[in-house]
């Protein structure tokens, strides 16, 4: 099959698991900032949240450990398709699986639905290179298809995925561990600004690679994100500073002509 690149009007979004299952108006950001909205991840089937779901503060970030609880692809097409079709900006669905034949079945589903024009595919951070490649392969059809790869192991899988039919890959959060309240480790994702300088150089040395990336990782503030398309990513993408309600940027900051000139310079 082959790629459908993908097409924003700006270089931010959303990323998955920021906003919930549709561009809401009513949220915590003005739509008008970003180029697509990102859903929260969706399995084929129910997934239940983690058994003690965490969120561990640290200096520079926070832990966080939820399972990515989701009622399934079904209840999400039921209850939220109908405002992805009237959504003011393109809608990525970020898919949640480790298994092929899921990824087929989900993207047949997706490719019927009016305003969705790509899927996001999550990478557990210990997926081997064949099945990654398997993963991208499988997604393959009338969507774009976006990989998002662990950050310590981008370098060595986009090139797979990328092969496979992938138009770009993104940057999932790192996994760590800290101590909790009785002193055992709990593991999840990391998230905050001391992420930067790392997933920075991630993006310059996969955009040196020529390819293509959305960057992502402790990205608080205008100059941050215009950094990181400055170091060659074709997009960024927002995570908890949504939550905190701290981003300070509109659309007119972001043009894609007026970054390409600063770029240039």
């Amino acid at each position: 099959m082959p790629k459908f690149d993908l097409h924003l009007n700006l270089p931010l979004m959303n990323a998955a698991g920021s906003l919930g299952f549709f561009p809401d108006p009513r949220g915590p950001l003005d739509l008008d900032c970003l180029g697509a909205f990102i859903t929260s991840p969706i399995s084929l089937t129910p997934r239940t949240p983690a058994r003690l779901p965490r969120f561990l503060p640290f200096p520079g970030g926070a832990l966080l450990h939820t399972g990515y609880p989701n009622h399934g692809l079904g209840y999400v097409l039921r209850h939220y398709a109908a405002y992805w079709a009237r959504a003011p900006l393109p809608v990525i669905v970020h898919l949640l699986s480790d298994q092929p034949h899921q990824i087929v079945q989900m993207v047949e589903r997706l490719e019927i639905q009016e305003g969705v024009t790509a899927v996001e595919i999550g990478l557990p951070d210990e997926m081997q290179a064949g099945l990654a490649r398997d993963m991208a392969a499988a997604a393959q059809g009338e969507l774009a298809v976006v990989m998002r790869l662990p950050l310590h192991r981008a370098l060595e899988l986009a090139p797979v995925v990328l092969e496979a039919g992938a138009a770009a890959i993104s940057l999932a959060p790192p996994r760590g561990a800290l101590p909790g309240q009785n002193g055992e480790l709990v593991r999840g994702r990391l998230y905050g600004p001391t992420l930067f300088p790392q997933a920075l150089a991630v993006v310059q040395a996969l955009a040196k690679a020529d390819l293509p990336v959305i960057g992502a990782g402790g990205i608080y503030t205008p100059e941050q994100a215009k950094a990181m398309l400055r170091a060659g990513a074709q997009a960024v993408q927002l995570d908890t500073v949504l939550w905190r309600g701290d981003w300070q940027a509109d659309a007119a900051d972001f043009q894609m002509q007026d970054i390409e000139g600063e770029v240039a310079e």
